[in-house]
């Protein structure tokens, strides 16, 4: 038995650094990026952070899409609109399905994670995240400027949803107790065990805070420091995983984080999170 744990472990690691070689580029870093803007004339940079933030500072030449800019209107607050919809949207902003580009935000990943996901959902090609460090941003020499930026609009053929991205209510409730599914709530301690904002989790989840996917700077921890919280957590390759949090902001954080540093090919976003499952079902503390 004690042979076999070892054996699974290690085709886990292998099959992690396997699926890191390549999905590692979507994660770049800023010296990378400077590198990327000289190659590729036609990159589009999005400044991620609120339109206040925007105006006073970003990278030359960005844009602003904030993630509050891509929800439906609805009793329940964070939920995106349409394919449809957003694909008009990012087309206005002079995006489409195939153009390169690059997401940041204020530093800490969650709303250039968020419209990442978005537009990995909607079936963009080429999406790529930079964190923001001022000291690396500085070293690279990456310009700054308070001139905003708008670009002509193209069109965005979208992906009728992607949906082996997402995941919904009905997916939620036909994998609870299965083994082979993992559910992860992506919020608090307080939060996840209804001691502050909420009144618990979903039934069945675990919790891990998006911050622990995280270095004290913002930035993603490395592969092996999150296979150690994976592995901590029963989390391997094979299974499914499905991040949610308050709105789903903070669970694309994970989302991020498990397919590009660790690789993993079955994870997904319940976009609905925890304000949609409590308005019509239990949760347990």
């Amino acid at each position: 038995m004690k042979i076999l744990k070892v054996f699974v472990s290690m085709l886990a690691f292998l099959l992690i650094a396997g699926f890191n070689i390549q999905a590692q580029g979507d994660i770049i870093s800023a010296d990378e990026f400077m590198k990327l803007t000289k190659t590729d004339k036609d990159v589009v940079i999005v400044d991620a952070n609120k339109p206040s933030n925007y105006d006073v500072n970003h990278i030359k030449g960005a844009i602003n899409i904030h993630h509050n800019d891509l929800y439906k209107e609805g009793e329940i607050d964070g939920l995106i609109k349409s394919p449809e919809d957003l694909a008009a949207f990012f087309g206005k902003k002079g995006i489409s399905e195939t153009t390169t580009v690059v997401i940041y935000d204020d530093g800490s990943q969650k709303y250039s994670s968020r419209v990442y996901w978005i537009l990995k959902y909607l079936g963009a090609e080429n999406v790529k995240l930079l964190h923001k460090d001022m000291d690396a941003w500085r070293k690279a020499r990456i310009p700054l400027t308070a001139q905003a930026t708008t670009l002509e609009a193209v069109t965005f053929t979208p992906d009728t949803g992607k949906e082996e991205l997402m995941a919904g209510m009905h997916c939620i409730k036909k994998h609870q107790g299965d083994p082979r599914v993992v559910i992860v709530d992506n919020r608090t301690a307080d939060e996840y065990n209804g001691i502050s904002k909420s009144e618990g989790h979903l039934p069945g989840a675990i919790n891990i805070n998006h911050e622990d996917l995280l270095t004290e700077t913002g930035a993603f921890k490395s592969a092996e420091e999150l296979q150690a919280i994976a592995e901590a957590n029963g989390i391997t390759p094979d299974k499914e995983v499905i991040f949610y949090c308050r709105t789903s902001v903070r669970a694309a954080v994970a989302f991020a984080a498990f397919r590009n540093i660790l690789g993993y090919k079955d994870v997904k976003v319940y976009d609905g999170a925890y304000l949609e499952w409590a308005a019509s079902n239990p949760v347990v503390q």
